[in-house]
């Protein structure tokens, strides 16, 4: 990760526990984040864990990236920091962001969780920031471990200090069930068991959210607030889907993570292919900005997306990684700032629908059979009637 970045990295047992760890280095407690609405509910608890109130800015629809120029005077000089999220691997404009947060004397965070591999301006993404955070669950496919580099490798070792305080011990039992995670997982595919072992899970009360978004419990919430900072108060909601998210790693966990990092290229090749394939659907809207940039998740847009993913998941393709409603309307003025320009963020969460690369073409083919609809873009132009799809494919887009 070094080598990629061009930058100090330190290892970390999470993404989420990294931008933790960032947050409250910079940030003193009390402070103001300006980060986006279509976001992981987790990364908005860390947020309130540090002691920061979130402000939800407006977006760009395309991609919801925060959208710079709409973001007003009065609310720059407000925040005291800057979160990027690069959501599904395509980067908000990191460069017109260093540059506000230069001229404002506030540091800047990246969120690179989606998007090892992707690039921004003449760097990659988290080579722009005082701190950037990474996920080693993604492209990776490590399902644990996160990278948090540093643009000052001076605070390394203060860095680790503060990671070392905040760790829990490692446990002999939670390296054995990570051990055999993946073939258990492998089991349930090869036998087709996914429904009963998500019934098995639900009747044991292991799921953590039955919805998109997790329960917010603001009552709960709000108490917990009284003891920020800190992780203890907010681990509820910090550790929904990652339980392992603080524990330190052991050398089974290290090697398999070493193991992913080594074919990371190969991977990220493979999502390039799929990337461009998806992109010349009726249903993308390619940015040329940026060009093929969301390697984790590529964003199509579509009127029905339940009954698309429905689709989708009887032909055992699941889609994951949606996050609607955006975080303002789904925690409320009382736990953040929601944004002066909500309606493109909304338009997002509700349309997109973020396809794996790796599944491009059985994808496209499911989209095509079921008759799924392109939908307009806030401003956009009518969309002419058709357009070819990868291997002959042609969709209406009335």
């Amino acid at each position: 990760m070094r080598a990629r970045l061009g930058r100090e990295c330190v290892y970390v047992p999470s993404c989420r526990f990294g931008l933790y760890v960032a947050l409250r280095h910079w940030c003193p407690p009390g402070g103001r984040v300006l980060m986006s609405p279509v976001n992981d509910d987790v990364i908005f608890f860390v947020v309130l864990a540090a002691g920061l109130r979130p402000v939800q800015a407006p977006l760009n629809p395309l991609d919801a990236s925060i959208d710079v120029d709409a973001v007003p005077d009065e609310v720059w000089g407000s925040v005291s920091a800057v979160l990027t999220t690069n959501l599904y691997g395509n980067p908000d404009p990191a460069p017109r962001l260093r540059q506000k947060c230069d001229t404002l004397g506030i540091p800047l965070f990246e969120d690179g969780a989606h998007a090892i591999g992707s690039r921004v301006g003449d760097r990659p993404v988290g080579a722009w920031g005082e701190a950037s955070v990474f996920s080693l669950s993604k492209h990776v496919g490590a399902k644990a471990g996160g990278m948090l580099s540093l643009a000052d490798p001076g605070l390394r070792e203060a860095v680790e200090k503060t990671c070392a305080g905040l760790l829990a011990p490692r446990r002999t039992s939670a390296e054995l069930a990570y051990l055999v995670r993946p073939y258990a997982e492998a089991a349930v595919r090869g036998l087709r068991l996914r429904r009963a072992a998500w019934a098995a899970i639900r009747l044991l009360g292991l799921a953590d959210r039955e919805e998109i978004r997790m329960p917010l419990r603001p009552d709960e919430l709000a108490l917990a607030a009284r003891e920020t900072p800190g992780l203890d108060a907010h681990h509820p909601w910090v550790r929904v889907d990652m339980h392992d998210y603080r524990l330190e790693a052991g050398r089974l966990r290290l090697r398999r993570i070493g193991r992913g990092l080594d074919r990371l290229d190969d991977v990220l090749d493979a999502c390039r292919a799929g990337t461009e394939l998806l992109l010349a659907t009726p249903w993308a809207k390619p940015r040329d900005t940026y060009g093929t940039q969301p390697l984790f998740r590529v964003p199509l847009f579509v009127a029905d997306r339940d009954a698309v993913v429905a689709a989708l998941a009887r032909q055992g393709i699941v889609v994951g990684y949606l996050y609607d409603p955006p975080l303002d309307d789904y925690a409320g003025a009382e736990f953040t700032d929601p944004s002066p320009a909500p309606e493109a963020a909304r338009w997002f969460a509700r349309h997109a629908l973020p396809v794996d690369p790796l599944r491009a073409r059985a994808a496209a083919e499911v989209l095509e059979r079921s008759g799924a609809r392109p939908v307009r873009a806030p401003g956009e132009e009518e969309l002419p009637r058709s357009r070819p799809t990868p291997g002959g494919l042609e969709q209406s887009r009335d």
